[in-house]
């Protein structure tokens, strides 16, 4: 068990060295522009490490490790409780602590993936994955979504896109979790402002 455990946080750090520096090469230098190998050799790691971690350059974007979080999270509040808040819930309580911790590489991340071409048309990808772990945590294991939950966790993940979508088009001044709770209220009361 521990050596397990000492594998996957050794994996972990692997993972955050190779994003990091993968985001600090891809800022300075333009995303195109830099290769695996060029990540990996800076990380001090070989580029068939590099693809152990991460399938594709692209992925050291795309992939995150919150889905499962969230999918226990959804998962975790009372099932007669409305869907649309139990995710909210998992939401607002995951995000906070991930924002105070990683605010810039979060902005940085969904920077490169709405101002890439390459990363934008993969994006759908990366929204299906949060979609998928939200319909988990809303239906009892072993039991397929009904279609009205595949709905809300489609429309929660679409609230959820267009928080940082605006995030980033307001060059990161506002508050990520302050756009997330707007957000949700749009979707909760239907109001979409002034007509």
């Amino acid at each position: 068990m521990v050596l397990v455990d000492g594998r996957e946080r050794r994996g972990a750090r692997t993972r955050d060295a190779l994003r990091a520096v993968a985001f600090r090469l891809f800022l300075a230098e333009g995303y195109e522009k830099v290769t695996v190998a060029r990540i990996a050799a800076e990380a001090g790691v070989s580029h068939m490490t590099f693809f152990r971690h991460f399938p594709t350059k692209e992925d050291v974007v795309l992939r995150d490790e919150y889905d499962p979080l969230l999918e226990e999270l959804v998962r975790s509040r009372p099932a007669d409780h409305p869907p649309v808040e139990r995710i909210r819930h998992a939401v607002t309580t995951a995000l906070p602590e991930v924002y105070r911790r990683e605010r810039e590489a979060l902005y940085l991340r969904a920077r490169l993936i709405l101002r890439t071409p390459a990363l934008r048309a993969r994006m759908g990808e990366s929204a299906a994955s949060s979609s998928l772990a939200f319909e988990r945590g809303l239906t009892p294991p072993g039991e397929r979504p009904p279609p009205s939950v595949r709905v809300i966790a489609a429309a929660c993940t679409a609230a959820l896109t267009t928080a940082i979508t605006l995030w980033v088009e307001e060059e990161g001044r506002s508050e990520l979790p302050d756009l997330v709770e707007d957000a949700f209220d749009a979707l909760l009361t239907g109001d979409g402002g002034p007509s």
